[in-house]
């Protein structure tokens, strides 16, 4: 799992990395680590990774300046444990190692009690949504181990592989990644097969297609002759399945920008409508009708108002969204609520054991 090269920041004031301060560590937070409050002179802000909240660690700052608001650090000794503390499956996984796994030092039900809290804070703080979301396991994986069917690597020139560090290029040399599935995706939901390019996009937990889309099919519940719109459509995933639904008398559009996955959509989901690009920008020129449901399975950073209020302008009953992050999530629920939409439902699923990514669905109707 490769990670982004760290944006260069311009420094505000002496740098205060390596230093090192004793703490309780704070609540989980959205992005795989704890907050930490340090008392004065201090008094800042740290993001701490490798902790669970409740410890008493001694952390190392890895980012921040004296000028900075807030600052990053790793716990590199546990001086207080959690009873939720493990030792990590994988070797390299822990403070200056690879950066892929945010969670191997938490046992798995934790695993998923931090992220049920992060869903949950998220919702309340940005779409103020007060809601008893539970993340649920998913059959798949071993343990939370061996799940992810694509993986990359960094070569390194003397041969052999190696991934990244957390938020910097430097490389770990990586004899075996411990979350990589023996076993290649087969491409099938529920039974179907889907036709998917070498370097496409494709749900990489082995049991996220079949609860994926049973999902979104559980909520939405459509019916023959409905009229469904499928946005972020991919290989046609959800519009194979909702065409089966609507049967000969209903109408499914498919739209995806990449333009190979659109192809593709066509020969997955035969008798859908299929149109490649920008989301935006096609439906701000085309379709524009009347659709009774809508699939959102936008990327990371969401949907955006923009695709928002081209949904809620097709005034379709029922919305379900697909997120691979709650915060977008949450600030799209928050748009789709000015136009008196409200979440009805909403599921959350461990499709990345020990990491700390979890994906939700939201059924939105008005």
């Amino acid at each position: 799992m490769t990670r982004r090269p760290t944006r260069q920041r311009q420094a505000r004031g002496a740098s205060r990395v390596g230093e090192r301060f004793e703490a309780v560590v704070g609540p989980v937070a959205h992005g795989g680590h704890c907050v930490v409050r340090l008392e004065p002179p201090e008094a800042r802000v740290v993001f701490v990774r490798h902790a669970i909240p409740g410890e008493r660690v001694v952390l190392e700052i890895t980012e921040g300046t004296e000028g900075d608001r807030f600052w990053r650090g790793d716990a590199v000794e546990v001086l207080e444990a959690s009873p939720d503390r493990v030792e990590a499956p994988c070797p390299y996984a822990g403070p200056g190692k690879c950066g892929g796994c945010d969670f191997q030092h938490v046992a798995l039900p934790r695993q998923r009690e931090l992220k049920t809290a992060v869903v949950r804070e998220q919702l309340s703080r940005l779409a103020r949504i007060d809601s008893d979301v539970e993340v649920e396991p998913v059959p798949g994986d071993q343990d939370g181990l061996r799940w992810r069917t694509r993986q990359r690597y960094v070569t390194l020139s003397g041969g052999g592989r190696a991934m990244r560090k957390h938020r910097s290029n430097d490389l770990v040399a990586i004899d075996d990644c411990l979350i990589e599935s023996p076993e290649p995706s087969d491409h099938q939901a529920l039974g179907r097969r889907f036709e998917v390019a070498a370097d496409g996009f494709w749900q990489v937990h082995p049991g996220a297609p079949d609860v994926l889309v049973t999902t979104v099919l559980e909520m939405l519940r459509p019916q023959p002759g409905e009229r469904c719109l499928d946005l972020y459509a991919g290989v046609g995933l959800f519009a194979a399945f909702l065409r089966e639904a609507v049967g000969e008398s209903g109408r499914v559009v498919a739209v995806e920008g990449d333009a190979a996955a659109s192809r593709l959509s066509a020969r997955n989901a035969p008798g859908v409508v299929v149109q490649a690009g920008d989301v935006g920008k096609v439906l701000a020129s085309a379709f524009d009708e009347p659709f009774d449901l809508v699939v959102l399975d936008p990327p990371r950073e969401g949907a955006k108002r923009a695709v928002v209020e081209q949904v809620v302008d097709r005034a379709p009953r029922a919305v379900a969204y697909v997120a691979c992050d709650p915060a977008a999530l949450a600030r799209d629920v928050a748009i789709f609520a000015e136009s008196g939409y409200r979440v009805a439902e909403i599921r959350a699923f461990d499709l990345f054991p020990m990491t700390h990514h979890v994906e939700c669905v939201a059924l939105l109707t008005r």
